[in-house]
């Protein structure tokens, strides 16, 4: 398609995180899974689709957020070994279906669809990527075409620690050393976790050396002045990062579980899994610690509100997904088209979204976003991807504005985070805040020993500071878990500033924290009082 007709442009994002889970201790682990259902299902399949659209050199553009904690976990070779066998035990599974249901040739077809779909996923780690998925999204960025961007180091909820700046330009001068450790590049962009923005953080952002972030839409409907183009043309902060406002328009009709795609009838059901279905003893050996939960073989599509469900057709499942593909296309053209008439500027739509979304929640989802990418290559639409560095550069000038307090979630002002299910962890936070930056300033030259308990106590608290720990306090889901994670981590944190305190830090109890949590292996203590950028 030529330039000169381009009205407008479609800015796709993907913001993949886990929260950091490790328990060497322990030679299964429920939450571990978490990690492993994501590889499986989103980002293996997530890093083909790129491969594939590469390969065929489709002129695709997306932007991918990769939080550092879920980097630090690929990266994990304890974590990746025990990937693999939970790959080859989902293998062992899809045989024991094949052959459970050969006498059902429906279900029959089924099982065989996930072992050769688990069979492929080996294939592609082991031989493909070679067991490195951080070189594979090295290889995929080297194209141009798919940018990588950072997030806070644990994905910690930012507005609720803007009184404890040391925290805050901790969390971001980490998460931009990370991504460049990684891959070899310092990211000109940051995903604020849970898009939450307060008053003043700009300039932070700005300090850690970032060109550009990301709010939810009413960030800039509220800001100060407001935009003359709405939330459809990028804007420059005070302190000069360049803020992209989400689109709420293109956000519904994915996200929505009552009108958005992934609720279709025709879809895969997340939630009707073999391991609740089928017989326990059956099931033990492949279930972590025997405990019922998920094994990623799921049989029925949603049908609708009812639990008769019917099976699930994958031919089906894939028509719909291109149905729905072509209808996001044309929807986002009738939305281009109107607001270039109505705004005289060439709109940026900003479709934002969670990675994992696709392939684990919305089993279609991956193959949707491929007939997305390659859509603009087969057909003549009046708008075209573009990634934010693409836009940065090409326009220098922009309306400067002061974006208001904002986040996504329920409510849209910090709700979740802020509840009376989970405030209380905050007080613990502050002062943990504050006592690790008077061990920083008090210990600047410590070495060996002493210098390896700060490292230790820096990370327990940015871990502690994870969004993820409140958000399952308040959403009911896995909250004993996520209170005992917190409490896990604050107390280690608390109990090695007062072996630092009385000068009786024992190379035992460092050495076995390091073992159990040992994310971001370089960190330096006195980043904590860093105050120049990257």
């Amino acid at each position: 398609m030529s330039r000169s007709r381009t009205e407008g442009y479609l800015l796709l994002l993907l913001h993949a995180h886990l929260p950091y889970i490790r328990y060497p201790e322990h030679e299964q682990h429920l939450e571990e899974v978490w990690l492993h259902e994501a590889v499986i299902e989103s980002y293996i399949p997530l890093l083909n689709v790129f491969d594939d659209l590469l390969n065929d050199k489709t002129d695709f553009r997306i932007t991918l957020s990769v939080t550092p904690s879920l980097l630090e976990m690929l990266s994990d070779k304890l974590l990746m070994t025990r990937f693999q066998e939970y790959l080859d035990s989902r293998i062992e599974l899809s045989e024991s279906e094949r052959s459970r249901t050969r006498s059902e040739p429906e279900l029959g077809r089924l099982a065989k669809m996930y072992h050769d779909r688990f069979l492929k996923t080996k294939r592609l780690f082991e031989d493909t990527y070679r067991k490195d998925l951080i070189s594979a999204f090295r290889s995929i960025s080297l194209s141009g075409k798919v940018e990588l961007i950072t997030s806070a180091a644990t994905h910690a909820y930012l507005p609720l620690h803007i009184s404890e700046q040391g925290s805050i330009q901790n969390q971001l001068l980490l998460g931009v050393r990370t991504l460049r450790q990684h891959f070899d590049k310092k990211p000109a962009g940051i995903w604020l976790p849970e898009c939450g923005y307060a008053p003043g953080l700009d300039e932070m952002v700005a300090k850690a050396g970032i060109n550009y972030f990301f709010l939810e839409s009413h960030g800039l409907l509220n800001a100060s002045p407001r935009p003359k183009k709405s939330i459809y043309r990028p804007v420059r902060t005070p302190s000069g990062p360049i803020a992209f406002g989400r689109d709420t328009e293109s956000a519904k009709q994915v996200w929505s579980s009552r009108d958005g795609y992934p609720g279709d009838a025709d879809y895969r059901d997340f939630y009707r899994d073999i391991g609740f279905d089928l017989d326990h003893e059956y099931l033990k050996p492949y279930l972590p610690g025997g405990t019922r939960t998920f094994t990623g073989m799921k049989y029925f599509r949603i049908t609708g509100k009812t639990d008769h469900k019917k099976l699930y057709d994958r031919e089906q499942g894939l028509r719909k997904a291109a149905l729905h593909a072509e209808h996001f296309m044309q929807e986002r053209e009738k939305q281009v088209l109107f607001l270039r008439e109505k705004l005289k500027v060439r709109p940026v739509i900003t479709a934002a979204y969670d990675a994992e979304l696709f392939g684990h929640w919305w089993h279609e989802g991956p193959e949707w976003l491929r007939f997305v990418l390659r859509n603009l290559s087969l057909q003549k639409r009046p708008f075209r991807f573009i990634t934010p560095s693409e836009f940065c550069s090409a326009n220098r000038v922009l309306e400067t504005v002061t974006p208001s307090a904002s986040s996504w979630g329920k409510g849209g002002y910090s709700a979740v985070w802020l509840d009376p299910s989970n405030s209380w962890v905050y007080r613990h936070l502050k002062k943990a805040s504050e006592r690790m930056a008077e061990l920083s300033e008090q210990h600047q030259k410590a070495e060996g020993l002493l210098a390896r308990a700060l490292n230790q106590a820096l990370r327990e608290l940015l871990i502690a500071q994870a969004s993820d720990w409140p958000f399952m306090m308040k959403m009911g889901s896995s909250s004993q878990f996520a209170e005992a994670k917190f409490r896990e981590h604050i107390s280690n944190f608390v109990m090695l500033c007062g072996d630092i305190h009385r000068g009786t830090v024992r190379e035992t109890t460092v050495a076995s924290l390091e073992k159990k949590t040992c994310i971001f292996r370089d960190i330096d203590f006195r980043i904590y009082t860093a105050k120049r950028a990257v």
